[in-house]
């Protein structure tokens, strides 16, 4: 079929597109400096077309926000309702390394934008989520210091999207090696010591 005869997508696919698009020349130069124009030319639409989706550039970050933060809130909800066990903790972070590795775009634009992203209502979202897990892997008699390894062990996951990209070697293997950090960061503090 040559791309003359292709459909044009589906509506919930626009939706998608836009925000994929705007992640994109977000992260090439920047919230501030991308403008709603930028982003409809890029995806050779007009600007009514896109104002037909989103009226502002943060209803974009804030719908892709809420579409790559979903799978945080059920792990929240699922983590909830769980035994307080070292597996189910473990477990926590097995899922929140899929998550953060499935909006791996979004936490990258997150972690180049800090100053925006503490403007806009996504980051305090974001943090209150983070909080909340953190409050799910660790235990009210857990030492100062194994408290500290649970919550390091997220932040493992974080930098591991972000730092381990300069660190040469398979991103499949270093992925692994990031998530076995962190889960032994856990495991540790499950089984340290008590003050």
């Amino acid at each position: 079929m040559t791309s003359a005869s292709t459909p044009q997508p589906r509506r919930g696919n626009t939706r998608q597109r836009i925000q994929d698009v705007a992640l994109e020349l977000f992260a090439e130069q920047g919230y501030e400096k991308t403008s709603l124009r930028e982003i409809a030319e890029r995806l050779e639409v007009t600007k009514a077309a896109l104002y037909y989706h989103f009226k502002t550039k943060e209803d974009i970050l804030i719908g892709v926000f809420e579409d790559h933060t979903r799978p945080l809130d059920e792990l929240i909800a699922w983590a909830g309702a769980q035994p307080r066990t070292l597996e189910t903790k473990q477990e926590i972070i097995r899922r929140y390394h899929a998550a953060l590795t499935g909006a791996a775009p979004l936490f990258r634009f997150m972690q180049e934008n800090q100053a925006t992203v503490r403007e806009l209502s996504i980051g305090e979202s974001f943090k209150e989520r983070v909080i909340s897990l953190s409050e799910l892997v660790q235990e009210p008699d857990f030492s100062m210091a194994d408290r500290v390894r649970c919550v390091s062990a997220l932040f493992t996951l974080h930098a591991g999207m972000f730092f381990m990209q300069s660190v040469e070697g398979d991103p499949e293997e270093k992925a692994r090696a990031v998530l076995e950090v962190a889960i032994d960061m856990v495991t540790q503090a499950h089984h340290g010591p008590r003050d």
